[in-house]
């Protein structure tokens, strides 16, 4: 069976519920982290040298970072349909999660983790109004993209692509400041929280 260790209101672990719950796996979580067992105890170490959430453990083998895990599981459970195989499909997937990994994550630092939880390093006002900027810009810039694809960030598939997508759509609307109507987003978010699993481990009242 599936391990998960990590707590379950963790942004990047609810990456992980929501798959395994798309794909009907069965997995068993351990809460680690903030609020729990630190990831600084040997235990977790061993497992994740890193020191983050989650980690997975299946048939022996140890697996760290959200999207590496949701790349793994869809290729080992889900349809091609999730996770497409033809070379320019499957990029066009994974670039939306890289985006959203490595771009949308450090204006949310700013704009959530200091502007609304008062988190140091990132409270400093600098780092909250050009979080806020840059955030309302890259979600300007989604809306400006679902215009041309469709109910999905691909198309008229759910893909992995909107996992880590979906997860910022839902911060996006949690966020205490102003932000522009973008409603290409809006109708996103709504199609998204009409699957489940969304609304069980995204849309259910956490940022």
């Amino acid at each position: 069976m599936l391990r998960i260790l990590g707590r379950a209101n963790s942004f990047n672990v609810r990456k992980v519920l929501w798959i395994c719950d798309e794909l009907g796996i069965v997995y068993e979580r351990e809460d680690w982290g903030r609020g729990y067992r630190s990831t600084d105890d040997p235990v977790f170490l061993d497992i994740n040298p890193i020191g983050l959430v989650p980690a997975v453990i299946e048939d022996g083998v140890a697996l760290r970072e959200s999207n590496t895990i949701v790349r793994y599981l869809a290729t080992k459970y889900g349809p091609e349909e999730m996770y497409p195989q033809g070379p320019v499909a499957r990029a066009q997937t994974e670039q939306w999660m890289d985006w959203a990994n490595y771009e949308t994550s450090i204006s949310l630092r700013g704009a959530f983790l200091g502007g609304q939880l008062d988190e140091a390093p990132w409270n400093n006002a600098w780092f909250i109004g050009q979080g806020r900027k840059d955030i309302t810009a890259q979600v300007g810039q989604l809306d400006g993209h679902l215009q041309n694809t469709g109910p999905y960030i691909t198309g008229e598939h759910f893909t992995i692509g909107d996992i880590p997508i979906g997860l910022v759509v839902n911060r996006w609307f949690h966020l205490e400041m102003d932000r522009p109507d973008y409603p290409a987003v809006a109708a996103y978010y709504e199609t998204l929280s009409q699957r489940p699993p969304y609304r069980a481990h995204v849309r259910n009242g956490l940022p």
